[in-house]
């Protein structure tokens, strides 16, 4: 081999050299990012939403609510059913201690794609027997831990049941969703319903109606051990306080 020839070898080596390690630098940083977790908490402006709450159920354990209070929480949503049958074993203690301590306090339904919306207004209603909420009645709509195969159009004919019965019965209604939940099933369909939103971008979402705002998976609050979901009411101490009255039917 000539002195030419082995010349142009090694510029083909280090061609293909420089061309795989560009490769592997390409491929390793889109894995880091593919791997990175998402965040899943964001500060709201404090200023402009004043208004914070929480939302529990029996997996958070027992918590102190008196001390949630004291440390400027306002309100918290409560799990009290899931499905047809399902009741959160905390729920009746938790709504009640809640209420004790000063908090204003809403229940919440996690919706099953596979069950009858108005069977599963019934169970909410069921379960919250004879206690009043202060706050809308919470409909939790979200694709995961529920049947994946679920026809869009036949969920939210049952969601619209579930809405209808529980309006039939004088409540508030609010849907709880993502981003992705709204816009499979919540916008263009659900737009006269309240909208709680989880988004960790701020603004939440380009809605600008949304009433409540998930903003944190991994909250800490005194008197709840672990981390808990933190949200926002859209709105300055004023508007919560025409809200509540709002919601009392004053």
């Amino acid at each position: 081999m000539n002195r030419q020839a082995r010349a142009a070898r090694r510029a083909r080596i280090i061609a293909i050299a420089i061309i795989a390690v560009t490769g592997i630098a390409v491929l390793a940083t889109g894995a880091a990012r593919m791997l990175k977790p998402r965040p899943d908490h964001v500060d709201p402006d404090r200023e402009r939403y004043p208004i914070t709450g929480i939302d529990i159920s029996a997996h958070n354990g027992f918590i102190d609510f008196g001390r949630v209070a004291a440390d400027s929480i306002s309100f918290v949503y409560i799990k009290a059913s899931e499905g047809t049958t399902f009741r959160d074993a905390n729920f009746e203690d938790n709504f009640d201690r809640a209420r004790r301590a000063g908090l204003k306090v809403g229940a919440y339904h996690f919706f099953r794609f596979d069950s009858e919306g108005w069977r599963q207004g019934a169970n909410l209603l069921r379960a919250l027997g004879h206690r009043t909420p202060d706050m809308p009645l919470a409909i939790d709509v979200e694709e995961w831990r529920n049947h994946s195969g679920g026809v869009t159009g036949e969920i939210i004919l049952q969601l619209h049941a579930m809405v209808d019965y529980l309006r039939a019965a004088g409540h508030h209604v609010i849907i709880y969703t993502n981003k992705g939940g709204h816009r499979r099933f919540i916008r263009g369909h659900f737009d006269d319903t309240g909208l709680w939103v989880c988004s960790f971008t701020d603004p939440p979402i380009s809605r600008a109606d949304w009433l409540l705002w998930q903003h944190s998976h991994s909250g800490r609050v005194d008197g709840v051990a672990g981390p808990v979901d933190l949200n926002t009411f859209c709105g300055d101490s004023a508007a919560w306080r025409t809200a509540l009255s709002r919601w009392a039917g004053q």
